[in-house]
């Protein structure tokens, strides 16, 4: 740890700070190097006199667009609450003021599928998936976080068969109207803001009813943000139409670039960066992190920075892999990751508060960098600085403009109700890259302000918090269990009556939602068991497959043994299928190869080389029809594949080259009803 000032050793550092101080020296880290040259430097004011920039509204995450919490509920304790105290409590670590979750609409959403509240036209269930319990974990913690929910998918009816869903705008606000009363009524859970449609198309007709329909349900207090996507057309149409105007509280706008633009600041909305980061969770990711997190009010007025996402709990292989705020994609070994951006988060999060104000001040440093400056309006005051240069701080999106950063000597002169402050505590984090040299998140000797003066010299990479505030913490857990591959060899037999989750463990659904299923109908061994449970293509996203999808295990396994029970429910056309060495997920599921063994309700059965059922492997009769339990074994060693049936050989030798590895899966020929029991990868 770095101390203040290292021009003496032991006992004489205190007093060696005020006489620097004094002299106008710099309280920083050292002597300058013999023969450097001279520091660049310049001073800036804070000051409160003149009134306060914009409030702020605090630094969220999302969970889910989607399913990005997928793995995070199957871990043992007490390591899911561990992981949970990270994110969520206050002083702890990343200390978050906002939650942003996915309305889960049976599609396709990036890593996989959220299920629905309402399946069906004439079906609620407000227990489906894990956001419910997310937010309340969250809240346990935290009682004063913010929630907000934002749909990417819609079930078909909403739409009434149309991929659209604004063609019954009363039909949408209802529903969702009713996943806001049914997180009150079910879960003691008060939404404070609601979204439009993710990165798609608004309607102005459906944000208007959306609104009168929040007020006549006696919803007042829940905002509405529009349109999480760009700035533009939104802040354009606000302009022009003063009803919308008056209905949208925030303009929330994706990956901006820390930029604005001038219809948004005209409409006088609050401006939020409503999803942003999406990073890899190296340092380089937590250097885009701190660098967003300063630059998206200092060039863009933006007063809430919200990343994507929460916790990287999915599998790594699926698209955007470990762009979380930390890791935790191992709930088999227990082991998880409290990456780097979590600690950036702490010193933003942990000394400010929503309701704090942004300092009017331009916050460009002359070496390069940023600084904000918050205050509580109560005389207590948070700087925060970053110095990351342009290699050390590049986003996954947009493309980063090029810019230099140096070392730089900073002085601040407090002005205002800030004069009269003696101290400010100091955390400090410095990201070391290729050195391995790195710190995160230190408190450091606190600094004296003489006659409302403080210098500090800034290197490059770095991230100072200065505040007044003495409640920082940066907790540490006992390190978790270290990592281990997916088990080798795993069996589910669905066997549980209560089950905390609507989903088993570790099948990340991936087109369609399969759930634990209570087979009421059946005497025999198969009461408790998987189903797939949409049978409209919902109004989607991205493509989702034509056909429904679940995989599990490691996406390296290479030989494999799949068995499982199933039972296919739509006569004629319906099908089923258990696959190995699946390559693919997420948004890309459309493209999914692996081997497939197929069966039928008319009594074939085929072996495919992808999911949607087009390159032919081997075809024939099987003999299985609908209604009815068939056991299904695929084995795949080396370039060779194998089926049996009920115990049988039904093909054998067949050559399968590509894809060389992948996870085991199973799934449904089309959007319709059909279990699994019974499912063990070996």
């Amino acid at each position: 740890e770095r101390s203040w000032i290292e021009f003496g050793t032991g006992m004489g550092c205190a007093a060696l700070l005020w006489g620097a101080i004094l002299l106008g020296c710099s309280c920083g880290p050292g002597p300058p190097r013999v023969g450097a040259a001279p520091l660049l430097t310049a001073t800036y004011v804070l000051d409160d006199a003149d009134g306060l920039g914009r409030q702020f509204d605090g630094i969220g995450a999302v969970s889910g667009g989607g399913a990005t919490s997928r793995l995070l509920v199957n871990y043992q304790e007490p390591y899911r609450s561990q992981i949970l105290d990270y994110l969520f409590k206050p002083n702890f670590g990343a200390s978050l003021h906002i939650l942003k979750v996915e309305i889960g609409g049976d599609g396709q959403s990036t890593d996989g599928t959220e299920p629905s509240h309402m399946h069906y036209e004439n079906d609620e269930n407000y227990f489906r998936g894990y956001e419910w319990w997310l937010m309340k974990e969250a809240k346990k913690r935290n009682p004063n976080i913010k929630l907000i929910g934002l749909p990417w998918t819609f079930p078909r009816w909403i739409g009434k068969g149309e991929n659209w869903p604004y063609d019954y705008p009363d039909v949408t606000a209802y529903y969702i109207v009713s996943w806001i009363l049914g997180a009150k009524q079910y879960h003691d859970l008060d939404i404070d803001y609601i979204g439009i449609w993710n990165e798609r198309a608004f309607s102005s007709k459906y944000i208007k009813l959306l609104r009168y329909t929040l007020d006549k349900r006696g919803l007042e207090q829940v905002r509405i943000i529009a349109s999480d996507r760009l700035w533009e057309p939104i802040s354009f149409v606000l302009l022009i139409d003063s009803e919308l105007h008056g209905v949208v509280d925030v303009i929330g706008a994706h990956y901006p670039g820390t930029k604005t633009v001038q219809n948004a600041i005209l409409t006088e909305k609050k401006l939020w960066s409503s999803e942003d980061y999406s990073t890899f969770n190296d340092e380089v990711g937590a250097g885009c992190w701190a660098r967003i997190l300063n630059q998206n009010y200092v060039n863009g007025n933006m007063t809430s920075t919200i990343a994507w996402n929460l916790v990287a709990s999915y599998y790594e292989e699926l698209p955007f892999g470990r762009c979380g705020l930390m890791t935790a994609q191992e709930p088999w070994s227990g082991h998880y990751k409290v990456e780097a951006p979590i600690w950036i988060t702490a010193h933003t999060t942990q000394f400010t508060q929503p309701g704090w104000s942004y300092l009017q001040v331009d916050g460009h440093l002359e070496g390069g960098g940023s600084f904000v400056a918050l205050t509580d309006g109560l005389g207590n005051l948070t700087i925060i600085i970053e110095t990351m240069t342009h290699n050390h701080s590049q986003c996954i999106r947009p493309p980063l403009p090029n810019f230099s950063v140096t070392p730089q000597r900073v002085t601040f002169f407090l002005k205002g109700s800030f004069f009269m402050v003696e101290t400010l505590q100091v955390w400090h984090s410095r990201l070391g890259f290729e050195s391995g040299n790195s710190s995160l998140f230190q408190r450091l000797h606190p600094v004296k302000v003489w006659r409302g003066r403080f210098s500090l010299d800034l290197d490059v990479d770095e991230v100072y918090t200065l505040t007044t505030l003495k409640t920082g913490h940066k907790c540490m857990y006992p390190e978790p269990p270290p990592p281990h591959p997916f088990p080798s060899n795993y069996k589910d037999d669905f066997n549980i009556r209560n089950p905390p989750f609507s989903e088993a463990p570790n099948f990340a659904d991936q087109t369609g939602v399969f759930e634990y299923f209570i087979n009421a109908s059946d005497p025999g061994e198969h009461v408790f068991t998987l189903r797939q449970v949409v049978v409209q293509r919902p109004i989607t996203w991205v493509s989702d497959a034509d056909q429904t999808i679940s995989i599990i295990g490691n996406f390296r396994w290479v030989n494999m043994t799949v068995t499982c029970d199933i039972y296919i429910e739509k006569e004629r056309d319906g099908g089923v299928f258990i696959a190995g060495r699946v390559d693919n997920g997420g948004i890309y599921v459309r493209r999914t190869k692996g081997v497939f063994f197929w069966v039928f309700a008319d009594g074939t059965y085929r072996v495919t080389r992808d999911l949607a059922g087009e390159e032919i492997l081997m075809k024939g009769l099987s003999g299985v029809r609908e209604n009815a339990w068939h056991t299904l074994t695929l084995n795949i060693q080396g370039n060779s594949a194998s089926g049996l049936l009920n115990g049988y050989p039904l093909w054998e030798n067949v050559t399968v080259s590509k894809p060389s590895n992948g996870w085991a899966a199973l799934g449904t020929r089309s959007f319709e009803f059909a279990q699994f029991d019974n499912f063990h990868v070996e």
